[in-house]
C-alpha cells in the first residue's frame, strides 16, 4: 500500500512538471560523437570537466568559438542547458548560417555521460527549492538544486568560458527546455543581471505548484529592467487552446511585462514536449546569431 501510494503522488507531480504519459519520452540513445568530435569549417570547439560542490555530479561543457576574428566589443553568447542534446543538434549547416550572420559563441552545459541527458542530475540542478509541503512528490523528485548548480555556472563555468574567447558582457543569453526552461526562469528572478536574454522552452511552469507563476508576482528588481524573455511552448501539458488568459505561458509572460520585463509567448502548433527541444533550440541560436531580441 505505501509503495502505491508513493507511486501515486509520484504520477501526479510528473504530470504537475510537464512529463506526463501524454507527452513524449526522451529518447535516451546515446548520442555518439558530436560537431566538436567530427570536426566544422567555420567554428573550432574546446571542452572542459567541472564537478558539482559535493562531488556528486559530474559535467562537461563544450564551446563552440567561430574561427573569425571576434569584434572589439567582444562575442554575443548562447549559454545552452543538456549540454549533450543541444551538441547533438549542431550540424555545419546551421553553423555555416549562423557565422555568417552574427557568429555568436555556443556553450553547451551538459553531463559527463554519453546519454542525451542525465535525468537525475538534471532534475535537481534545474528546479528551484519547492514550497513546504505536506505531500510526498516533492521529496519524491529529488529536485530543488537550482542555486547550487547556478553558483556553478556563475562562478566556475563561465569564467573558463572567458578565459577561451572575449565576450561581451551585455549580450549573453541562456537557454533550457522542460525543466532546463524552469531553471531560465529561476535565473532570471534570482540574478537576472547574470544574461541580458532568456529563453524558456516548454518550462516545466508545474513545478511546487506553480511557483514560478506566484513568485513573478512579488518581483521587484531593478535589474529586471530590459531583461528580454521568450516563453516557448509547444502543443504540451502548459497549452490550454482556449483564451490567452488561460495558457501559463502567456500569463506569466503578461505578469513579467509589468515587471519590466521585455516578455514574449510563442506557440509552436503540432510540435509536442520532446520535438520542441530541437526546433526551440535551433530558433533561439538563430536569433541570437542575428543579435534579435526574444520579442522580434
Amino acid at each position: 500500500m505505501i509503495h502505491f501510494i508513493r507511486l501515486f503522488f509520484l504520477s501526479v507531480f510528473l504530470l504537475l512538471a510537464g512529463v506526463g504519459p501524454g507527452l513524449a519520452r526522451p529518447n535516451m540513445t546515446p548520442t555518439g560523437p558530436n560537431i566538436a568530435d567530427t570536426g566544422s569549417a567555420f567554428y573550432h570547439f574546446r571542452s572542459a570537466n567541472f564537478d558539482s560542490a559535493d562531488k556528486q555530479r559530474h559535467y562537461k561543457v563544450w564551446v563552440a568559438i567561430p574561427d573569425k576574428a571576434a569584434p572589439q566589443v567582444g562575442r554575443r553568447a548562447l549559454f545552452m542547458l543538456d549540454g549533450n542534446a543541444a551538441m547533438a543538434q549542431l550540424d555545419d549547416a546551421l553553423l555555416g548560417h549562423i557565422v555568417a550572420a552574427g557568429a555568436p559563441v555556443l556553450v553547451a552545459i551538459g553531463y559527463q555521460t554519453p546519454l542525451p541527458f542525465d535525468i537525475k542530475s538534471r532534475t535537481l540542478d534545474y528546479t528551484p527549492r519547492a514550497p513546504e509541503s505536506g505531500h510526498a512528490i516533492y521529496k519524491e523528485a529529488n529536485g530543488g538544486g537550482s542555486a547550487e548548480f547556478r553558483r556553478l555556472l556563475l562562478d566556475k563555468i563561465m569564467p573558463w568560458v572567458k578565459t577561451q574567447t572575449r565576450l561581451n558582457p551585455k549580450q549573453l543569453s541562456l537557454w533550457g527546455h522542460s525543466y532546463g526552461g524552469l531553471f531560465v526562469l529561476d535565473t532570471l528572478y534570482n540574478a537576472p543581471g547574470s544574461f541580458r536574454h532568456y529563453y524558456a522552452a516548454s518550462a516545466s511552469l508545474g513545478w511546487g505548484k506553480d511557483v514560478m507563476l506566484q513568485r513573478a508576482q512579488a518581483l521587484r528588481s531593478p535589474a529586471l529592467a530590459g531583461r528580454t524573455l521568450l516563453l516557448a511552448e509547444g502543443d504540451s501539458g502548459n497549452v490550454s487552446h482556449g483564451p490567452a488568459s488561460e495558457n501559463k505561458n502567456a500569463r506569466l509572460a503578461a505578469s513579467l511585462r509589468k515587471k519590466g520585463i521585455i516578455a514574449r509567448y510563442r506557440y509552436y502548433p503540432g510540435l509536442s514536449h520532446g520535438p520542441m527541444f530541437g526546433a526551440s533550440l535551433r530558433d533561439t541560436i538563430n536569433a541570437v546569431a542575428k543579435s534579435e531580441t526574444p520579442v522580434n
